[in-house]
C-alpha cells in the first residue's frame, strides 16, 4: 500500500507539477514572468466582468427586467 501512495506523490511531484516549478524558479529572475498565470487569469476575470455589465445595462435598458417589489419572494 505504501508502493502505492508513493506511486501518486511521484506522478504529482516528478511530473504534473512540473510546470509551476518552473515558474517558482523564475521567480528570483522576473517577479513579472513568475506571476504570468496570475496576470492571465485577472485579464480575464475583467474582461469577463465587463461583459457582464454590459448585459445587465443592456437588459436593463429594454425594460426586460422585472423591478417590482414581487419579482422575487427575498424581497417582500
Amino acid at each position: 500500500m505504501k508502493a502505492f501512495f508513493e506511486g501518486i506523490e511521484t506522478l504529482f511531484v516528478d511530473f504534473l507539477f512540473w510546470p509551476w516549478d518552473a515558474l517558482r524558479s523564475l521567480e528570483p529572475h522576473t517577479w513579472w514572468g513568475a506571476n504570468v498565470i496570475n496576470w492571465i487569469l485577472m485579464i480575464i476575470c475583467c474582461v469577463a466582468i465587463v461583459y457582464w455589465c454590459k448585459q445587465l445595462k443592456l437588459h436593463a435598458d429594454n425594460g426586460e427586467e422585472d423591478t417590482t417589489s414581487t419579482a422575487h419572494s427575498f424581497l417582500e
